[in-house]
């Protein structure tokens, strides 16, 4: 008896010191710790006008560690590359990434988004560049609504990352850095700019937040370096000296051969994050050209081996790197940039909506009970010397109740709503709010 109590204490030892081991302990995110991948193919995140006017179903891939338990992962969400015209989800970069990392312990997601550029010209390009973030930001958006109801692909919503090859890591970068009307505003007009659907677009689940952890640039570029500003979310960079496409310094994307717009490429942005304090490793390959892992193993070993490093490190692990950032070639020559402010805001649906984010640390809420429950439930607030407003919304986002009170608790109930899941918000008189996620039966 005495041994199977000793066999028992060792093996709840044991579990506690593996929960309290950092992620990367047990080699999980830091190595090869799967060996299967299962992909769930072609699903639907949502959809929008394309640039010829039609509507276009919007769909991605997502790879799954077969067999994981984890009910946590971090996510990684891949665009393709091929100039806003070409390229799809299923490219053979795409693919190999989003496997490599899979197998590591993440989920990853590579998406398809609206291409097109119309009309074939720098406005045609910006066009397109939002287009395709309106469309990223609509699939971060699909895993906050899943993380929220089904819960169906497991995410740590703290921590998603966004990146891409060529294109798509333009597209990951403008998503990241490009947050003001304004900053766009010398191409398009904020009227036109509404008519696209603003910085965040109508591509599907709306109210939902895009939240991001970083950024994987490979081979992109930005409008404008000053676009990244102090305490941005940090990026990795890899891209050749001589890339043709994308340049690697400051010079005109080319697709097809035809200079098409002025870009910041990742050594404009990596002087300027350094000046700012914004952490973005950057690994330079010497005389090489556009996206050389896309054909190339070795290449892509070494992308792998270095956005692992900057993953893990953001995860706070504390293994070490495989590949150190080497010596940036050529001067980046940062030009005057003067920071815009002016931001023309949007809703995320029809008037009354807003935006539902991650659910916050409950400071405001003592207590939400019963929940689920049939009919009544009982708010109590931490604080009883303020007033509290409360607002209570569907999935959708769509305000289903507004009441405020001076009292220490207050009362909801589910009267003519239907069951389902719903979000309660609420407001303290100094502006400080929490949300809370309640169910009606």
């Amino acid at each position: 008896m005495k041994k199977i109590y000793s066999l028992t204490f060792s093996a709840l030892l044991l579990a506690c010191n593996l929960k309290a081991q950092t992620p990367c302990a047990t080699g999980r995110y830091a190595s090869d710790t799967f060996t299967n991948v299962t992909t769930t193919s072609n699903v639907v995140f949502g959809s929008n006008i394309t640039a010829s006017g039609t509507t276009q179903s919007l769909t991605m891939d997502i790879y799954q560690p077969t067999g994981d338990i984890e009910t946590n992962r971090p996510l990684i969400v891949w665009a393709h590359g091929g100039s806003f015209i070409g390229g799809t989800k299923t490219d053979a970069d795409m693919v190999a990434l989003s496997q490599a990392f899979t197998k590591k312990g993440y989920v990853c997601a590579s998406i398809n988004y609206r291409l097109g550029l119309t009309p074939f010209d720098s406005v045609g390009a910006v066009k397109a560049v939002l287009r395709a973030v309106q469309d990223m930001k609509a699939s971060v958006r699909f895993f906050y609504k899943d993380k929220l109801t089904t819960n169906t692909y497991k995410i740590d919503t703290t921590n998603i990352f966004i990146g891409g090859s060529s294109a798509g890591a333009i597209t990951a970068l403008h998503m990241a850095y490009l947050d003001k009307s304004c900053e766009v505003n010398y191409y398009i007009n904020p009227t036109n700019l509404l008519a696209l659907g603003g910085m965040e677009g109508y591509s599907g689940n709306q109210c939902y937040s895009s939240k991001i952890k970083g950024v994987i640039n490979l081979c992109g570029a930005l409008g404008r370096y000053g676009w990244i500003e102090a305490g941005d979310v940090p990026f990795v960079s890899l891209h050749g000296t001589i890339d043709g496409t994308v340049k690697y310094n400051r010079g005109f994307a080319a697709p097809l051969g035809i200079q098409l717009i002025l870009l910041d490429g990742s050594r404009m942005l990596n002087a300027q994050a350094n000046a700012i304090g914004v952490n973005n490793p950057f690994y330079t390959w010497y005389g090489v050209n556009h996206v050389p892992f896309a054909s190339s193993t070795l290449y892509m070993d070494s992308t792998i081996k270095f956005v692992r490093d900057f993953l893990i490190s953001n995860l706070g692990c504390t293994n070490a790197p495989l590949i150190n950032p080497n010596t940036p070639s050529q001067n980046a020559n940062l030009y005057a940039y003067t920071t815009c402010t002016t931001n023309v805001l949007m809703t995320c649906g029809s008037p009354g909506v807003v935006s539902i984010n991650e659910l916050s640390n409950n400071s405001i809420i003592s207590s939400v009970y019963p929940n689920p429950s049939d009919n009544e439930m009982m708010i109590e607030f931490a604080n009883s010397n303020t007033t509290h407003r409360i607002e209570l919304f569907d999935v959708t986002g769509k305000l289903i109740s507004y009441n405020e009170t001076e009292q220490s608790n207050f009362m909801i109930k589910k009267n003519t709503i239907s069951e389902g899941l719903y979000f309660l918000k609420i407001t303290t008189k100094t502006g400080n709010t929490t949300t809370q996620k309640i169910i009606f039966k």
